[in-house]
């Protein structure tokens, strides 16, 4: 039987950087592309308990490009967000026989890479009492487009929010989730959710006038 690396590898090249697969950054906020019925999501789930590779195929395919682009838009880091991806899709072959169907598998999948996420976080902070969580930002070509411009400035911004807020907006405005879908995920009520996504973008929008105000004030 193929190992779940050999079989998750041909969806994300090692040479091919998550980033350039992603579409315009804002108007990624405005779809999120058809997703699988809900009945063949369980389906598949099922499959794949049973070891079925076509099933595990299926689901990566469709769903490992979307995780990570949400890791990459909570870590601000391309090569953490595809190790995060890689590992939520382990977790999914070694783990399905302990999915129980309280939520939809793909929801069960963000969960999962909502947890690696901060995982991560937590180490880089352990590591260095201030963490450089934006690094990889640093090292961006700075003669570009305004439209890019503000897209990065975004995404520092994002990057300089709390935890919770920043899983909030990704999964809300980025990821297309509904309410209910996205308290899910962070296992936290709606009410919770709503009062993440109100201080988010406040803080958001408080930063990004900074930025616009000063432009040397950004990294």
């Amino acid at each position: 039987m193929c190992s779940v690396v050999d079989i998750a590898q041909p969806f994300v090249p090692a040479s091919t950087p998550i980033w350039s697969r992603s579409r315009d950054f804002e108007s990624e906020a405005l779809q999120r592309s058809e997703s699988l019925d809900e009945a063949h999501e369980f389906s598949l789930m099922r499959r794949v308990a049973e070891r079925d590779n076509a099933a595990y195929r299926e689901l990566v395919a469709e769903y490992l490009p979307r995780i990570a682009r949400f890791a990459a838009r909570f870590l601000g880091n391309q090569a953490e967000s595809e190790d995060v991806a890689q590992e939520t899709f382990m977790k999914l072959w070694t783990a399905a026989s302990t999915f129980t169907p309280q939520a939809r598998p793909s929801t069960w999948l963000y969960r999962i890479a909502h947890n690696l996420c901060i995982d991560r976080i937590r180490k880089r902070r352990a590591e260095t009492e201030l963490g450089d969580e934006q690094a990889a930002s640093a090292d961006r070509p700075s003669g570009l487009f305004a439209r890019k411009q503000t897209s990065e400035a975004v995404q520092r911004a994002m990057a300089e929010l709390p935890e919770r807020q920043r899983a909030a907006l990704a999964l809300v405005h980025y990821e297309g989730f509904a309410a209910e879908e996205a308290a899910s995920v962070l296992e936290i009520s709606v009410e919770a959710l709503e009062s993440l996504l109100a201080r988010g973008r406040r803080t958001l929008r408080e930063r990004l006038r900074a930025l616009a105000t000063d432009p040397k004030e950004s990294p």
